[in-house]
């Protein structure tokens, strides 16, 4: 059984900044790839932010702008969103990709999702 819990998500003025937190945990052996995406009304979930072994990926609407960060020790996983706009309102989704056992392939897991509002 593997629990993902966000935090951080809230309302914001266009220009100011919030940092989402993702923590995982149970039954983890190892841990591939952990992510944020995010889903606006209507539309489809996409990826905004992913590290991997120390390899970060950005969506293009957000670089320059938010920063992924992991901290293995902790199994958590960090965005700092700064520069908000109205655009980047939407529900933000943890993912974490991995293994409960050496002998089990890796799976996604997903979290609740947490609500980022940016006012104009």
């Amino acid at each position: 059984q593997v629990q993902l819990v966000e935090s951080g998500g809230g309302l914001v003025q266009a220009g100011g900044s919030l940092r989402l937190s993702c923590t995982a945990s149970g039954s983890i052996f190892r841990i591939n790839t952990m992510g944020w995406y995010r889903q606006a009304p209507g539309k489809q979930r996409d990826l905004v932010a992913s590290v991997s072994d120390g390899s970060t990926k950005y969506a293009d609407s957000v670089k320059g702008r938010f920063t992924i960060s992991r901290d293995s020790a902790k199994n958590t996983v960090y965005l700092q969103m700064n520069s908000l706009k109205p655009e980047d309102t939407a529900v933000y989704y943890c993912n974490v990709v991995l293994a409960t056992t050496s002998l089990r392939p890796y799976f996604n897991y997903w979290g609740q999702g947490t609500q980022v509002t940016v006012s104009s």
